[in-house]
């Protein structure tokens, strides 16, 4: 079984095409899959779009199915779901998680695919890897009982994070964004919002990922002494200053990295990638999250949408691609 399929390219820096595609027959141990839904991963996607990525970080960048190289010529993207068309018997015709670019069929090894539960619309689907980074976060940050949390960035990887901390018992959560319009999403995440300038301060743990210096700076400034920031930002090729004086020593003041290529140290030894995706799916059970899910497009416009999230002429946390008919 060979069939001819589409995917999405990045021919040079901020040019994207649609190129045709063969697609093997799978293996004994491979399973063919039929996409249905893509997600675009709006702040990482776009710096590979722009062809942001700092040359040091080009292998820790790549994505576990991309083809070609940064700058570009590069097929990226690492949210799919589709359904198994061929493949061992207890996946065909299950609908499936791939950390898969957006191409419309294609055979991956039968291990590369999570089963969606139930419970879970495939569209919604889409958010695994985001929940699966804001999972590894939050092992990272270990939050406790009655701590006063603040989010600073409300795109899709902040807002993923308020939503598991919503659930967390006694624990307070604000979103801050400067999109005033982003109180919307926070309310139906369950959580409090806030424009960067009114954010309450004294919180005990900040996670930052606004991917902005004045947000990283805002983000230490709303913390009590003793206090956390937990940095999930990626800045690409550009500097970020902030100021390290003031409370930043006399409060005894943490910056940690989070970044959700290993498994957080805190489960590495207990818990697998796979795991850990498997976990996020579960928690998109939540219909929360479909506050995250922002517009739609047809596969054949998604040249037209990387250049317009590029110049933010498409507001969006999380841009649904639909491949029915293509």
């Amino acid at each position: 079984m060979i069939r001819d399929a589409r995917a999405f390219w990045l021919r040079s820096p901020g040019v994207g095409e649609l190129r045709s595609v063969t697609v093997p027959a799978p293996g004994p141990d491979e399973v063919l899959v039929r996409s249905v839904f893509s997600g675009v991963s709006r702040g990482t996607e776009t710096l590979v779009f722009t062809g942001n990525v700092p040359q040091s970080q080009f292998a820790a960048m790549r994505a576990p199915f991309q083809e070609g190289d940064f700058p570009a010529p590069v097929k990226y993207g690492y949210l799919n779901v589709g359904v198994v068309e061929a493949g061992p018997p207890a996946l065909r015709g299950r609908t499936v998680f791939c950390l898969y670019p957006h191409q419309s069929a294609y055979v991956v090894p039968a291990a590369a695919v999570t089963p969606v539960p139930d419970g879970v619309p495939a569209a919604r689907a889409v958010l695994a890897g985001t929940v699966e980074t804001a999972v590894n976060a939050l092992w990272d940050a270990a939050p406790l009982v009655g701590d006063r949390v603040s989010v600073v960035g409300g795109g899709m990887v902040g807002c993923s994070v308020a939503a598991l901390l919503a659930r967390f018992p006694g624990v307070r959560v604000e979103l801050v964004d400067a999109d005033p319009a982003r109180a919307v999403v926070a309310a139906a995440l369950g959580v409090d919002f806030a424009v960067p300038a009114a954010a309450t301060g004294g919180r005990d743990l900040v996670v930052h990922a606004s991917a902005t210096g004045a947000g990283l700076q805002r983000s230490l400034d709303l913390l009590a002494p003793e206090g956390t920031v937990v940095e999930l930002s990626w800045y690409g090729d550009r500097p970020v200053q902030v100021s390290l004086g003031g409370a930043f020593h006399s409060g005894r003041l943490t910056v940690r990295s989070s970044q959700v290529g290993t498994v957080s140290p805190a489960r590495a030894s207990r818990r697998s990638f796979a795991d850990r995706l498997a976990l996020a799916l579960e928690l998109l059970a939540d219909p929360a999250f479909d506050a995250l899910l922002t517009g739609r497009s047809r596969f054949a416009e998604l040249p037209d949408v990387f250049d317009r999230l590029a110049a933010g002429s498409l507001p969006a946390l999380c841009h649904l691609i639909t491949y029915d008919g293509e």
